[in-house]
């Protein structure tokens, strides 16, 4: 399916966020013909996330951006809540780089990543990025999806994805409702860009202050947040002040003498996801299909992860390779882990979000006495646990390690798709799988390759999980492992099967026959 047969392209993409940047650039890299369609006549200007973890990093690092994503980012090795009284009640961190070969938390500024991400997609030739287009119609065909907006001009794709955000159009042309979690407060948040470089320690902080709830990170370089919750006898216009946030940053030593106000505004928070992500060639991702309180800083990692898994599975099946049935796998894998995330941010928030003092002093009591000189371990994202995996695999649907190669991240040698990687060197790769395999998985974008001498970080993984064949998908996580060149060869047997069935036709709104 292509814009050869009457389509204006592949897919078409509304919202030009990071979500909907990435998979443009995802499919794009992949040979698809992408529009996106944004409402917007400009980016918006101001930052709104600050912080992905090491996975969304290798996401990003696969777009093409990732040397100079780096150069943007400030590493947070620590992320502290203390009481009012300054004691510590939770300490999470990492020093080093995370199991994806990034910072576990980096910080950021989003018009900084957007502008990457807008450069990088003006590079690829098939991205056609149209601003000022305001959806307002949306009808599904047997061929594709057409939108429209309110001049009357039409895009026609094959497929369709609304990343346009927690009050997604998209998601209301094609009728998908959401669960609501109930978990909802109103805060001021203020970004403040800082005339003096200062040092904040630790660099991400919870005060969990009953008097006043406050958010302190870093909102990348040279940049800070601040986040307030709104007390129960102020009013929204009362805490959505200019005067008021200086303030209430005022303890902090930020004044207009030294620093200058960015952003200021009262948001609400919630906690909430589609209830379905697919509506035949129509899609979900991002804030669109869920949104989530900010405690874990999972907001944008969240909508990248969708980016990530829907784009290779577009384009398999856009190019024949696969069943259309593939797409129902979306939801399939990525609904738990949202649905993961949001819970551990209401469960963080739920610690935060206290303004009661004796309850407050009954969680700091309890909280204060677990915790010691040690970090605690960042809590580890859910894996897939039905999809496209080979559930036989012990370390299937989890993330594959990404070390280094002569001092270059390992995407950056071998690229980001399927990958077959061994440390068995007694061994041609070739010699375990045979020529029409092969052939298969190259259609696919694959490549095996055998690491002769591999860093000290993917080796221990490799020791650690018992294998010596690790088959990736290009979403970085494993479809299985194996410790023999003859399992191995099984691995893609199964893929190959995996991808390529037929499954008996059903009542599906919208799947295709």
């Amino acid at each position: 399916m292509n814009a050869d047969a009457g389509l204006d392209g592949d897919v078409v993409i509304v919202g030009a966020g990071p979500v909907g940047l990435s998979l443009a650039i995802l499919l794009a890299q992949l040979g698809r013909s992408v529009i996106v369609v944004e409402r917007w006549p400009a980016p918006y200007p101001l930052p709104r996330a600050v912080h992905f973890d090491h996975e969304v990093g290798r996401i990003l690092q696969s777009c093409g951006i990732g040397a100079e994503l780096e150069a943007m980012t400030e590493p947070a090795e620590i992320y502290e809540w203390r009481n009012a009284a300054g004691a510590a009640l939770l300490r999470f961190g990492r020093i080093g780089a995370g199991l994806s070969g990034w910072s576990e938390s980096s910080m950021f500024c989003q018009p900084e990543l957007e502008a990457l991400l807008d450069r990088r997609a003006a590079e690829l030739g098939s991205i056609d990025l149209r601003r000022g287009f305001e959806v307002t119609t949306l009808e599904r065909t047997d061929t594709g999806v057409v939108i429209g907006d309110a001049s009357g001009t039409t895009v026609r794709a094959g497929f369709a994805v609304g990343c346009d955000g927690a009050n997604s159009t998209v998601r209301r042309l094609v009728e998908i409702d959401r669960h609501d979690l109930g978990f909802f407060y109103d805060w001021l948040i203020v970004d403040v860009v800082l005339d003096h470089q200062r040092v904040f320690d630790p660099i991400n902080l919870q005060i969990c202050d009953p008097a006043r709830p406050t958010t302190a990170v870093s909102g990348g370089p040279g940049r800070r947040r601040w986040e307030f919750m709104r007390l129960s006898d102020e009013t929204l216009d009362e805490l959505n002040d200019e005067t008021r946030a200086w303030e209430l940053l005022a303890p902090w030593d930020v004044t207009p003498e030294n620093a200058r106000l960015e952003r200021h505004a009262v948001y609400t928070f919630n906690a909430r996801y589609a209830e379905r992500w697919r509506a035949g060639r129509v899609f979900l991702a991002g804030d669109a299909a869920h949104q989530m309180p900010p405690f874990a800083g999972q907001g944008m990692g969240a909508g990248l992860r969708d980016a990530a898994n829907l784009a290779w599975k577009l384009d398999l099946v856009v190019r024949g390779l696969a069943d259309d049935s593939l797409l129902d796998s979306y939801q399939t894998e990525r609904l738990p882990h949202a649905r993961g995330a949001i819970e551990l941010s209401m469960a963080l928030g739920k610690v935060i979000c206290v303004p009661d003092p004796a309850e407050a002093a009954v969680r700091d009591e309890a909280m204060a006495a677990t915790v010691t000189g040690e970090l605690i371990e960042v809590p580890e994202m859910a894996g897939i646990h039905d999809g496209v995996i080979q559930p036989s695999s012990p370390n299937a649907g989890r993330l594959f390690v990404q070390g280094r190669i002569h001092g270059h991240r390992y995407d950056d040698v071998h690229g980001a798709g399927w990958r077959l990687v061994t440390t068995d060197t007694g061994i041609r790769p070739s010699d375990a799988v045979d020529a029409d395999t092969l052939a298969w998985f190259d259609s696919i974008g694959g490549r095996i390759t055998a690491l002769a001498d591999p860093d000290p970080t993917t080796d221990r993984w490799f020791i650690e999980h018992d294998a010596s064949w690790a088959l990736q998908r290009p979403d970085f996580h494993l479809y299985g492992t194996a410790t023999t060149s003859a399992a191995a060869a099984a691995l893609l047997h199964d893929l190959r099967r995996h991808l390529t069935a037929n499954p008996t036709p059903d009542a599906r709104e919208g799947t295709l026959t």
